[in-house]
């Protein structure tokens, strides 16, 4: 990065995105490449371990795949199939 500071918007809870894109431009004019930092914990207090603050984590695979993950979403685990039958 060149050093520049980017606005950042807070959602309605107040805190800022997960995770945050920033495209770069090809200096041989092809597509730009898209650096992805993540969301990260700054610290934590002493006695209640609660968040002080956020930082912003380079990452360099980005398994997320811009996907959001809900919570009732299952991406591993044994295939859900049919029932044993029981009535023979």
């Amino acid at each position: 990065m060149d050093g520049r500071v980017l606005p950042v918007l807070l959602g309605p809870t107040g805190h800022p995105p997960k995770t945050y894109r920033i495209p770069v431009p090809d200096p041989a004019g092809g597509p730009p490449t898209v650096l992805v930092y993540r969301r990260v914990p700054r610290g934590h207090s002493r006695r209640l371990g609660l968040i002080q603050g956020w930082k912003y984590q380079y990452d360099p695979d980005d398994t997320s795949g811009g996907k959001p993950r809900w919570p009732w979403s299952k991406t591993s685990g044994p295939p859900r199939g049919e029932p044993d039958d029981t009535h023979g």
